[in-house]
């Protein structure tokens, strides 16, 4: 589909089952980015495709977990702690959220986010700032706590069910520590979002699926220690501190998309206010768990067949079964089948529900770099279109707070590419 093709059908299918494969490449893939549970998580989406969308389990914007007023700012900088971080005032440029009126469209906001959000040599986190500037974007980068923490340091972390210092992921170079915390700042300052992918990515047994909600606390304040302390653990005390204190973060992804149940719970009580760790849902207008705005991945038309994630690796696995180096001659193809892919999701809610279309990627180079090249067409062609807001999730969750619990339902009744004959039935 082109970018300006009619929108997609709005049926429900089921996500296509996941192939199977027990090809050597593909088990060194899965244990290398400790995705083997990503073909449950990601792929095998079994909710029927008959299944109606509801409100009863969805939240309102009255629910615990809103907005808090921030303090009036005296205009000064406020060092915290050991001068890793400060505050700022309140982050400038961010959207402003106000109530639908009677009758009133709602805007169609896309989301862009990034898992890890390490700044390394493909200096794909400031490319992405970057065009995050051009097209009057803000985007959320979900930091990996451990991208701050030094190999030298590596039992300062001690993770839920594992030895102290253990990591599914390597850790960072110094010079990358010092890359990832400057771009964190220039992101921040440029409007962007810096949420949590918290730190050690484990996944399958003994992962975030596996751990008690006390257990989830112990990980985010572990998280939120390696942010607040890096300049004592890196002894880069030269350097300024990040522009944010770790209050600012407000929500997060779950490494392999493992373990809401408890994550939710656990959430609360470090004043998050969403969470985008859900294994995937259909395209529809999101809703509430345990008062926590819940943001998943969502399921978008692939082709006539069946309907993929939003994310760069399910492409990955479907294209080339999961290995990173797939076929050459087929680059140009699998792009083009990944922008149509998500354009196909976009067109079918701009002109039908306008729930939001929401995308989650990593800095990678995969298959050439044909993902990132596919999300760099999609920024350009979407994000400068009529009514369209490309936002953080936080500034999704600020606007969804604003809005009537009733509006909110009726929202949520609406199938994806079903477009009110009059919106004054649904915004009321």
């Amino acid at each position: 589909m082109n970018p300006g093709s009619k929108p997609h059908k709005g049926r429900r299918r089921k996500a296509r089952p996941p192939r199977r494969t027990t090809r050597p490449q593909f088990l060194t893939l899965a244990a290398l980015l400790v995705v083997a549970s990503l073909v449950g998580g990601y792929l095998v989406l079994n909710r029927s495709a008959d299944t109606a969308p509801t409100a009863s389990s969805a939240g309102s914007g009255s629910d615990k977990g809103a907005t808090k007023k921030e303090p009036v700012w005296d205009g000064k900088t406020k060092i915290i702690g050991d001068g890793s971080t400060s505050y700022t005032g309140p982050q400038k440029g961010r959207l402003k959220a106000v109530p639908l009126k009677k009758g009133e469209k709602p805007p169609q906001f896309v989301v862009f986010s990034w898992d890890g959000a390490l700044a390394g040599d493909d200096n794909l986190f400031e490319h992405y700032r970057q065009m995050a500037k051009k097209y009057d974007a803000h985007m959320t980068f979900f930091l990996t706590g451990i991208y701050l923490l030094p190999k030298a340091k590596r039992d300062l972390y001690d993770p839920p069910q594992h030895d102290k210092g253990a990591a599914a992921i390597s850790y960072p170079t110094d010079e990358h520590i010092r890359t990832t915390l400057a771009e964190l700042s220039e992101a921040w300052k440029e409007g962007n979002e810096i949420g949590t992918h918290f730190n050690g990515h484990f996944c399958g047994e003994k992962g975030g699926g596996d751990w008690s909600v006390a257990e989830w606390k112990q990980e985010i304040k572990e998280f939120n220690d390696f942010v607040a302390n890096w300049k004592t653990n890196t002894g880069d005390t030269d350097l300024d501190p990040l522009p944010f204190t770790v209050d600012a973060v407000k929500g997060g992804r779950a490494p392999c998309l493992e373990g809401q149940e408890n994550l939710v719970k656990a959430v609360k009580d470090f004043g998050y206010r969403y969470d985008a760790s859900s294994p995937g849902a259909y395209q529809v207008w999101p809703g509430k768990k345990n008062g926590i705005w819940d943001f998943p991945l969502q399921m978008l038309p692939f082709n006539d067949d069946y309907q993929a994630l939003s994310m760069d690796f399910n492409f990955l696995y479907n294209q080339s079964e999961g290995q990173t180096d797939g076929d050459p001659a087929m680059y140009s193809t699998w792009q083009q089948e990944t922008i149509d892919t998500y354009m196909a999701g976009f067109n079918r809610v701009y002109y039908g529900s306008r729930a939001p279309l929401l995308i989650g990627n990593h800095f990678e180079q995969w298959n050439g770099g044909i993902y990132m090249n596919a999300v760099d067409e999609v920024i350009k062609t979407v994000c400068v279109k009529k009514d369209v807001k490309c936002v953080s999730f936080d500034e999704l969750a600020d606007w969804m707070d604003v809005q009537s619990p009733q509006t909110l339902a009726n929202l949520r009744g609406l199938d994806p590419a079903q477009a009110p004959s009059d919106w004054a039935t649904v915004v009321k």
